[in-house]
C-alpha cells in the first residue's frame, strides 16, 4: 500500500511534466512542501522519477513497440506515465516482480485513468513482458 501511495505519487508529477514542462524530481519537493508525505514514500517516488527520467527513451522504445496501430504521441498523458511507471518497473527495478508491476498499473489505470485504461495498459505491459522479458532482451 506505501509503494501504491509512491507510484500515485510519481504519477502525479510525471503528469505535471507532461502538461507544465517542469521536472518531475523538482516537482516532488515542491509538492511535498505543501502536503507532506512519509519518507519512505517520497523516497521510492523519488527513486521511480529519477529512473524513469534517466532510463526514459529506452522506456518509451519498449511501450512504443508493444502499441499495436497506436503511437506513443497519442497515448493520453496519464495512461503514458501509467505505462512508464510500469515499464519502469518490471525491467529496470530489481525489487519487483513484473506480475506485480503490472497489477500495480492497473489499479493506477482503475483510479486515475479512463473506462479503457486498465485493458489498454494491462495489454501493453503484458506484451512488454512477453516480447522483452521472457525473451531476455531487457
Amino acid at each position: 500500500m506505501r509503494r501504491r501511495k509512491a507510484r500515485e505519487l510519481a504519477l502525479k508529477m510525471l503528469y505535471q511534466m507532461e502538461t507544465s514542462g517542469n521536472d518531475p524530481e523538482y516537482g516532488l519537493e515542491r509538492y511535498c512542501e505543501v502536503f507532506p508525505h512519509e519518507s519512505d514514500i517520497i523516497d521510492y517516488a523519488r527513486y521511480l522519477l529519477s529512473g524513469i527520467k534517466k532510463e526514459m527513451d529506452k522506456i518509451d522504445g519498449y511501450i512504443d513497440s508493444s502499441c499495436e496501430n497506436w503511437n506513443l504521441n497519442r497515448i493520453t498523458y496519464v495512461d503514458r506515465n501509467i505505462l512508464r511507471i510500469g515499464v519502469f518497473e518490471m525491467i529496470f527495478s530489481i525489487d519487483c516482480p513484473p506480475k506485480v508491476a503490472i497489477n500495480e498499473a492497473i489499479e493506477l489505470a482503475k483510479k486515475y485513468g479512463s473506462e479503457d485504461s486498465k485493458n489498454f495498459i494491462n495489454g501493453v505491459l503484458d506484451r512488454v513482458l512477453k516480447e522483452n522479458i521472457k525473451k531476455g532482451a531487457a
